[in-house]
């Protein structure tokens, strides 16, 4: 991937995700270009990622890339597509990773532009253990697809879907570390108040929660079978309600974010 160039329009969370898998891995391109109003967000990317180019205002030279990164909040996408369509060259992949606009309606706002992917990425891909949802248009060539695949696989796992599942992805993969993370955090706070130390909290944590992840999903055994193999329940009388907070929280916002 030497002789490829990356550009990236927005320098937030998803961009330094990518950056440092790219940076675990020690993968080199033949220049990878950030773009982003902040100059201080710019020095920090600067600092961190030694060797990335920066602008603040330069948006072609961003856009002349082999491969580019729409790397922004829903609100200013359509924006900025409008933008940078007329700088956009017939052999640039346009890549968006923002979840509501679909291929067709990004390419009717580039004037019928082709080569376009959409990722739902996953914060996880920071250690390159993503899981990482693609869809491609039609008119996006084999060589184009297998050029993605083989940058997103850095990330992580890469799984090409149909294009209407990409939002239920951002639901179920994207944002589901949030739902855990906290609890993690306060299970090894309260392991460290009765006895252990941190690292033990973090060692028996990761592997139960590993194990429990396989016993559910690959053991071959019913679910009813799964839950019935620890018979102390601490949370079983708040269960009905914690499945509430799910439902009335996590379906609002897929209604919000789907096309």
């Amino acid at each position: 991937m030497e002789n490829k160039s990356l550009g990236f329009i927005g320098a937030g969370r998803v961009t330094r995700i990518f950056l440092q898998a790219l940076k675990n891995c020690n993968v080199s391109f033949k220049q990878i270009t950030v773009i982003d109003p902040n100059h201080d967000v710019l020095v920090k990317i600067g600092r961190d990622f030694p060797g990335i180019n920066t602008t603040t205002d330069d948006l072609q030279k961003v856009v002349q890339n082999d491969v580019v990164f729409i790397a922004l909040h829903p609100p200013v996408v359509m924006e900025m597509l409008e933008k940078i369509k007329p700088l956009l060259a017939e052999s640039t992949v346009l890549v968006s990773l923002a979840p509501k606009f679909t291929v067709e309606k990004i390419s009717l706002k580039l004037g019928g532009f082709q080569n376009i992917a959409r990722l739902i990425p996953n914060g996880p891909s920071v250690i390159n253990e993503g899981y990482n949802p693609v869809c491609f248009s039609g008119g996006l060539s084999e060589a184009d697809k297998q050029l993605l695949i083989k940058i997103f696989e850095i990330l992580g796992k890469c799984v090409v879907v149909e294009e209407p599942k990409l939002e239920a992805y951002a639901i179920i993969t994207a944002m589901s570390p949030t739902y855990f993370w906290f609890q993690f955090i306060e299970l090894c706070e309260i392991g460290k108040k009765i006895g252990l130390s941190a690292e033990e909290c973090r060692t028996g944590i990761s592997e139960t929660i590993k194990a429990s992840v396989n016993t559910l999903f690959a053991s071959g055994m019913s679910v009813e079978e799964v839950t019935d193999l620890i018979p102390v329940k601490p949370f079983s009388d708040h269960e009905a309600e914690i499945k509430e907070i799910y439902r009335s929280r996590l379906l609002p916002l897929f209604e919000k974010i789907k096309p």
